[in-house]
């Protein structure tokens, strides 16, 4: 059975693993031409993709290339003194099973955990998907697939091609996200440094895997603001804006701006779908149900995402009649749960007022000074995003289903092995 996936960021690679170890045919189709190394910026993994990981026999290579930072100093807008945190106290307290990695880093440990296995055709994209499974690209001669899967972000192409417009689904929470890689001049190390006002944040850091530091803004906006997703110019000029005269040190950061080697630039947008699933073609992570970038736990969402997809898809021997109503049924409360996480995080993250300002600074303070058990406590009373990852996300195990192997030698009975003979297209 031939399945093929559009996207090898993050829910990609991981689809594609555990589909080849059902024994499914698998080919990923990248729009970039090589795999995507554009100094993104650092993603968190919970304990639900910490386990998938460790299934997948990388978690040793996630834990070595996590980013170590440990400690935040948060300067208010106005006030005097900084505050200073230890963020590796906060980590453990929200959840048991936590690393911070680099997005890049991530895609690429997950793209190596099956690239022999894998049929990867960088620099194409999808242009049509027809009923029977046809599909065009922009191009690729045409190729026929049993089932095509959109695992390429909140813009999908494939979502677009199957459902129609971006607009139609998307839903502004009212923030937008930018980052951008600069010189790590003052040497940071493991260490955050954030500028926090009203309605906008700003910080950068550096970590151990890396050469230069990445800053990070967040500002809000009452109203989404007219720019195309491709237009770069335009998105660092709005930046400037939201964010100018905070502090002399996020001057210096904007600065960079014309010098930046890699530039980020997004609304935070929460997808909202009936249903994931049309046909021959469903999505997954970010292209189905983005609960919003860089507050809504999107990546550990992704991975659960995937395993769940392919373990349906085995469960129900390639049938996506039945393995795709399935998958949905299993990811929806994990769905609405990270839609809730991200609604509260970006409120606190961006606070709304000055007394949001103090209480955000102070809060952190506070976890930080207690010893570990009480504030693990107390962030697991009052923060959604401990509770959704330490209780709420469970995810099965599934078996191997020897009715997805036909024609590939029994390679579902071996979930967790190396498998031989890979498709040798690359």
């Amino acid at each position: 059975m031939r399945i093929l996936v559009s996207g090898a960021s993050v829910a990609g690679p991981v689809l594609a693993y555990w589909l080849t170890r059902y024994g499914f045919e698998v080919t990923v189709v990248e729009r970039a031409p090589v795999l995507r190394k554009t100094g993104g910026h650092a993603v968190d993994l919970f304990r639900p993709a910490m386990n998938i990981s460790e299934k997948m026999g990388v978690l040793p290579r996630v834990e070595e290339r996590a980013t170590g930072t440990k400690r935040m100093t948060v300067y208010r807008e106005r006030a005097r003194r900084p505050v200073r945190v230890d963020l590796s106290k906060i980590f453990s307290a929200t959840s048991d099973q936590h690393v911070e990695i680099m997005r890049d880093d991530l895609s690429e440990i997950y793209y190596e955990a099956a690239r022999d296995d894998v049929e990867y055709v960088f620099g194409d994209s999808i242009s049509a998907i027809s009923p029977d499974g046809e599909v065009r690209f922009e191009n690729a001669a045409p190729r026929r697939f049993d089932l095509v899967v959109g695992a390429d972000g909140l813009h999908s192409n494939v979502r677009r091609l199957a459902f129609g417009d971006e607009s139609r689904f998307s839903a502004f929470i009212g923030a937008y996200l930018g980052v951008l890689t600069l010189p790590n001049g003052s040497g940071l190390d493991g260490e955050l440094l954030i500028h926090i006002g009203v309605g906008r944040t700003a910080g950068v850091y550096g970590g151990r895997n890396l050469g230069e530091a990445r800053a990070l803004f967040l500002f809000r906006s009452e109203r989404e603001l007219d720019y195309h997703h491709r237009d770069v110019p335009r998105q660092k000029d709005l930046l400037r804006n939201a964010l100018d005269g905070m502090h002399p040190d996020v001057d210096r950061w904007l600065d960079e701006f014309d010098r930046t080697p890699a530039f980020y630039f997004d609304s935070i947008t929460q997808l909202r779908m009936d249903t994931w699933s049309r046909g021959r073609v469903t999505l997954v992570g970010d292209a189905g149900y983005c609960p919003g970038p860089a507050v809504g736990g999107s990546t550990t969402l992704a991975v659960v995402g995937a395993y769940v997809l392919a373990g349906e898809l085995a469960r129900a021997g390639g049938d996506h009649e039945r393995a795709f109503p399935a998958y949905e049924r299993a990811m929806a409360e994990h769905v609405r749960g990270s839609r809730a996480v991200a609604l509260s995080a970006a409120k606190t993250l961006i606070p709304p007022s000055r007394l949001g300002v103090w209480g955000l600074a102070q809060g952190a303070r506070l976890v930080s000074a207690l010893p570990a058990g009480p504030s693990r406590a107390l962030l697991r009373l009052t923060t959604k995003s401990a509770r959704l990852y330490n209780s709420s996300m469970t995810v099965e195990d599934y078996p191997p289903s020897p009715a997805a192997s036909r024609g590939r030698g029994g390679l579902a009975g071996d979930p967790g092995g190396c498998l031989r003979g890979g498709l040798g297209v690359e």
